[in-house]
């Protein structure tokens, strides 16, 4: 029967291994969705504990969100994720939001604790209950037969599929330079011959409102210039709104008409 503050504790941590899937397939960023998965898995191993299954919970905190996320996250800052990102805080009140999970999970870590009750006897029974189980195999020598015995080729099959996931990765974001990079006095002559953007791509956020990498630049006229932020961001669709600038372009508009009149 399930006890009070089992239930209590599902009803808590259930909504955060929720929010922690669901980020993991609405995220757009990679690493959002690692940590999301991350958070899944912590709490699943919570779980593990809150039902007495010390061993699993031990595993699954671990191995699976010590050892395989680092290796997920391994994996995507291989494959490439731009260092503009952390420039930027997409996501509004994130840290006040970690800051009251964090404060919720550590008040319900001390609910926990305090409701601990030790009882001499059950104590003192479950200790001879281990000294007497590892009187005869133990519990390490038993898990060490199954690991290393019964599913020694379970577990090697999973590290072989984990280490070639990661030369996978290495081969997919390696790319052979073809021909040799070009300097910057050959790119200078190359938009010269062309004709095309002769004195350079203009920055993000120059005549803006705003100097981050995600803020298109403003040209003279006033509109947003497309070519002046990442394609990545673009990709990603993490360009800022251009809302704030239909202001701006149109008091430049004004401005304009008004010198021409004169």
């Amino acid at each position: 029967m399930t006890s009070t503050g089992e239930a209590v504790a599902f009803w808590i941590l259930a909504p955060i291994a929720v929010i922690g899937g669901l980020g993991l397939i609405f995220a757009r960023k990679a690493v959002y969705a690692a940590v999301g998965m991350a958070m899944t898995m912590v709490v699943v191993g919570i779980f593990y504990l809150i039902l007495k299954a010390d061993f699993l919970g031990i595993v699954q905190v671990f191995v699976y969100t010590g050892a395989v996320m680092m290796l997920f996250l391994f994996v995507i800052m291989l494959i490439g994720v731009d260092s503009s990102d952390s420039l930027v805080e997409t996501i509004m009140g994130q840290r006040l939001a970690a800051l009251v999970l964090a404060i919720g999970l550590t008040g319900l870590l001390f609910f926990s604790l305090g409701q601990v009750v030790f009882d001499v006897t059950t104590v003192q029974a479950g200790m001879d209950k281990v000294v007497a189980i590892n009187a005869s195999t133990g519990n390490v020598t038993g898990v060490a037969e199954l690991i290393f015995g019964q599913y020694v080729w379970i577990f090697e099959v999973t590290s072989a599929l984990l280490i070639t996931a990661a030369l996978a990765a290495m081969v997919l974001a390696h790319r052979e330079r073809i021909r040799p990079k070009r300097t910057q006095a050959e790119w200078s002559a190359k938009r010269i011959r062309d004709n095309d953007h002769v004195a350079g791509l203009p920055a993000p956020g120059v005549y803006a409102r705003h100097t981050a990498v995600d803020t298109p630049a403003l040209l003279p006229d006033g509109t947003p210039s497309a070519k002046s932020v990442s394609r990545v961001l673009v990709a990603r669709d993490q360009v800022a709104s251009l809302d704030a600038f239909k202001d701006v372009e149109r008091h430049l508009h004004r401005e304009i008409e008004k010198g021409s009149e004169k």
